[in-house]
Order: C-alpha cells, then sequence, then structure tokens
C-alpha cells in the first residue's frame, strides 16, 4: 500500500511538472513560433538556439520591464519585511488583545478576491493621485505581500523562546537592544525568508498593477501579456523558463532558511 501511495505522488508530481517540461525545451527553439518542429523532436542539434534568450536581454521593452519589477518588488519586499516583522511580533506576544480580529484584517488583502481589491486600491489611490505612480504600485505590492511575510515569519515565532526576551529585560536591556541582539539573531531565516517570498509576490502580481500602473511601471508579467496579444514569440517561453527557475531558487533558499532557524534556536536551548 505504501509502494501504491508513492506511486501515485510520484505519478501526481510529474503531471504539475509536465506543463515545465513542454515550455523549457521550447524556449530554445531556433524557429519562429511557440512549436515543436520535427527536427527539435529528433533533436537536431541546429534546431535549438538561445536567441530568444538574447533577444530579452537586448530588448528594450523586457529591460523596462525587468527593471521595474526588481524595483517595485525589492520595494515591496523591503516594506513589507519590515510591516510583516512588526505585525507577527505583535501577534505572537500572549498579551494581544483581539489577536483573531487583527490577524484576519492582516490577511485580508490574501483572501478577498484579487479583482476586489484591485477596484477598492484604484478607488482609493485615484483621489490620492498615486495612479500611474511608482509610489502608488510600491505600496498596493506592499499591502499584498505583507500578509505573506506575516505568516512566515510567526511561523518561526510559534518555535521563539520567550524567555529569553525576559531574561535579556532582567540583565537591564531595552526593548530595541533585546530585539536586535535577541530577537532578530534567532528569526532571521524566517525574516529573510519573508523578504524572499513577499519579493515573489510582487513579481508574480499581474492584476492590481494593470488598474493603476501606466507604460512606464510595466513589469514582467504585463510585457508577457503584452507579448501574447500582440504576437506569439518564444521570448515570451524564455522569459517564463527564467522565472521558473528563479521560483526554484526561491524554494531551495526558503528551506536552508528553515533549516537554519531550525539548527539555531536548537543550539539556543542547548546553551
Amino acid at each position: 500500500m505504501r509502494h501504491l501511495i508513492k506511486i501515485w505522488v510520484m505519478l501526481g508530481l510529474a503531471f504539475l511538472a509536465l506543463p515545465l517540461l513542454v515550455i523549457i525545451p521550447l524556449s530554445f527553439t531556433s524557429g519562429q513560433y511557440m512549436v515543436y518542429t520535427p527536427e527539435m523532436v529528433a533533436l537536431d542539434p541546429s534546431a535549438y538556439s538561445t536567441k530568444w534568450y538574447l533577444e530579452v536581454i537586448h530588448d528594450r521593452d523586457w529591460i523596462l520591464a525587468l527593471k521595474n519589477s526588481l524595483f517595485i518588488g525589492v520595494s515591496a519586499a523591503l516594506l513589507s519585511t519590515l510591516f510583516g516583522t512588526l505585525a507577527a511580533l505583535g501577534l505572537s506576544r500572549a498579551g494581544t488583545p483581539m489577536k483573531g480580529l487583527w490577524t484576519a484584517l492582516i490577511l485580508m488583502p490574501q483572501i478577498v478576491p484579487i479583482v476586489v481589491t484591485a477596484g477598492g486600491i484604484y478607488a482609493a489611490f485615484s483621489d490620492l493621485k498615486l495612479i500611474g505612480t511608482y509610489t502608488g504600485v510600491i505600496i498596493a505590492h506592499t499591502v499584498l505581500a505583507a500578509p505573506v511575510a506575516v505568516i512566515t515569519i510567526r511561523a518561526s515565532l510559534e518555535r521563539f523562546d520567550w524567555d529569553l526576551v525576559a531574561a535579556s529585560s532582567t540583565l537591564g536591556a531595552g526593548p530595541l537592544l533585546t530585539f536586535r541582539k535577541v530577537t532578530l539573531p534567532l528569526i532571521r531565516p524566517a525574516v529573510i525568508a519573508g523578504a524572499i517570498f513577499s519579493f515573489a509576490t510582487s513579481l508574480d502580481e499581474v492584476v492590481v498593477i494593470q488598474f493603476i500602473g501606466a507604460y512606464k511601471q510595466k513589469t514582467v508579467p504585463i510585457q508577457m501579456l503584452i507579448g501574447l496579444r500582440e504576437h506569439l514569440s518564444p521570448a515570451i517561453l524564455a522569459v517564463a523558463t527564467m522565472l521558473v527557475f528563479f521560483a526554484v531558487v526561491i524554494l531551495i533558499l526558503s528551506e536552508v532558511m528553515r533549516r537554519r532557524s531550525d539548527a539555531y534556536a536548537q543550539n539556543t536551548r542547548k546553551a
């Protein structure tokens, strides 16, 4: 029975990975269309090329989209991590009143349909003159990414030993010194993981930015949509492949951070 379950799990994983296995080889086509040619099926070396990756690197529209994604994503990740850390610390303390209500409000952007959130943000930002500005897009992405940081960091705080904070206070350390010397080193891997997932959330966002962004703020997903509407270029598959490898790197980093957090917490308890 156990072997049968493993087989079904492997088949399920293979089914989920099948679209990636189709996209990645096709991104190296030397042709002009997103189709497998007989030469590609026959593994003819002349049927494969990196020209679409080179086109992405040298195309002004893709470069602009990449710069915007990095700038907006990093800015939103920094703000989300800052606010998410503070919120997670507050929600993890035993004496915090109305935890359930605050948790629901913080997680609301992840619960409400994204179109509804986008419409609300558009209505609010219209009066504030933030439509078509980098500031507006960064704030909107921070709102969407902050719950991810809160979830990630709060999960680490579930295993946090608050007696260490009490001991630090007893020894005369103030709140800021205690946070810098005791709390932050223990939760640093979770904070870094929260920042990574926040950046990934901003990078993947495609609905809100269509409501409040302009051409100057277009990101990689928006440029991919434009490419799909105007012409089906294999350059889109090249970008998709890059995003797949970026997602793999994020998963590896998050697992490394989780293991480091667990190891640090165990060493602290032993000490």
